[in-house]
């Protein structure tokens, strides 16, 4: 059964594994270990157990009891049925993956020679367009006055502030709420962020939510712990909830009259796709963005194959062809 790596955190219980011991037992050491060792939270470890109970299942079907006698003939055949059963490709990858590391778990304790999963991919899944809103329904999501009744002092002035940083500056969710003071620079525009992976990038805060921040910082004191250094908390004084500001942004989008729904994922990609309309600008948008791959930005920006390859070949200098 999963454990917690927190007293705060509650267990998350999932189905015994239906392996046949003495390999069920091996299920159970290697999620102990990512428990101990990796510190994996209860969900997570949760996830885990149902993708080797998935796993399990099909291969008790097919008459398979033992680790050792799968081979890597077998683990495309388990993905070639999950597919063909309608799983999505998405929860195939997340399969094999979770395979790959119990198999390598498995490889480090000598109780197999070789990872059976190791070379065999998901089918390849179709990438999603996130979805934008237009300039007219964002300016009312951050302008419209607010009903009568539905104002609420230093959160409301703090909720503006976080969304017109948002859509000022296209951060992630979990960028903003990890914002602390030391990282907003009013002064000089910017704010410096952590994104994926630990890589950090400045990037530039626009006038209005300059404006925004002056305002929710002058009254911040009033909500803040003396000791927290988060730009942004919450009703008890510390750092603002992730799932906190969803609720707050759909909030608002819903008092403004806003027929869609807005969550602070849209903030960033109306960022995106706005400022890449105006300046067209790929390369641009995508250091803003703190995307690795420029094809990261093509398909979030909903860019097709010949507008990039406009872009590469009006800006690339072994592009551009000379003139006779």
């Amino acid at each position: 059964m999963a454990q917690t790596t927190s007293d705060t955190t509650p267990a998350v219980t999932a189905p015994p594994v239906p392996w046949m011991a003495p390999d069920a037992d091996w299920v159970e050491a290697w999620l102990a270990n990512l428990a101990t060792a990796r510190r994996l939270s209860a969900h997570t470890l949760a996830a885990y157990r149902r993708d080797m109970a998935a796993f399990s299942a099909w291969a008790q079907s097919a008459s398979m009891t033992r680790f050792a006698s799968l081979d890597t003939h077998h683990i495309r055949t388990y993905a070639a049925c999950a597919h063909r059963d309608g799983l999505d490709p998405r929860s195939i990858q997340r399969r094999l993956s979770s395979l790959r590391t119990f198999f390598n778990y498995l490889l480090r304790e000598g109780h197999l020679k070789r990872n059976p999963a190791v070379d065999v991919m998901a089918p390849k899944a179709a990438r999603r367009l996130p979805e934008a809103i237009d300039v007219d329904r964002m300016t009312r999501l951050l302008e419209a006055p607010a009903p009568s009744g539905s104002t609420d002092g230093p959160l409301q002035t703090r909720d503006q502030a976080m969304m017109e940083l948002f859509y000022s500056s296209g951060l992630r969710l979990a960028e903003l709420v990890g914002l602390d003071l030391t990282t907003l620079d009013l002064q000089d525009r910017t704010v410096r962020v952590t994104g994926k992976g630990g890589k950090t990038r400045i990037v530039p805060v626009g006038g209005k939510a300059i404006e925004a921040c002056r305002a929710w910082l002058s009254i911040r004191s009033t909500i803040a712990k003396a000791d927290e250094v988060a730009v942004f908390v919450g009703r008890n004084g510390q750092r603002i909830g992730t799932r906190a500001v969803q609720l707050r942004v759909a909030r608002w989008a819903r008092l403004r009259g806003l027929d869609v729904h807005v969550h602070p994922h849209l903030f960033r990609h109306s960022f995106a796709s706005h400022l890449l309309e105006s300046s067209h600008d790929l390369r641009g948008v995508q250091e803003l963005l703190g995307h690795a791959n420029l094809s990261t930005t093509q398909v979030y920006t909903h860019l097709d194959f010949q507008h990039l390859a406009k872009v590469y070949d009006a800006a690339h200098p072994r592009a551009r062809r000379r003139k006779d």
